[in-house]
């Protein structure tokens, strides 16, 4: 896992960008991804443990999408 920042997250439509530097123009990633018990928003500028993938095709614009992410404790 590495570390990565929220750029955007919609509440409404549970996805979001997250930020890192393996990941250049952000990774799309979905409320479903979150690792945590029941739902949880993330918020701009948030850490994050973040697992990715590269699908090969674009997601919402992004060339990565996150199975896994993990937000860190506040």
């Amino acid at each position: 896992m590495m570390t990565a920042t929220v750029r955007e997250w919609s509440d409404e439509e549970g996805w979001g960008v997250l930020d890192s530097p393996e990941t250049p123009g952000g990774c799309f990633g979905h409320y479903a991804d979150v690792q945590t018990t029941g739902f949880r928003t993330l918020s701009p500028g948030e850490q994050v443990d973040l697992r990715w993938e590269a699908p090969g095709f674009k997601q919402d614009g992004h060339d990565y999408r996150a199975v896994s992410i993990v937000p860190w404790p506040v």
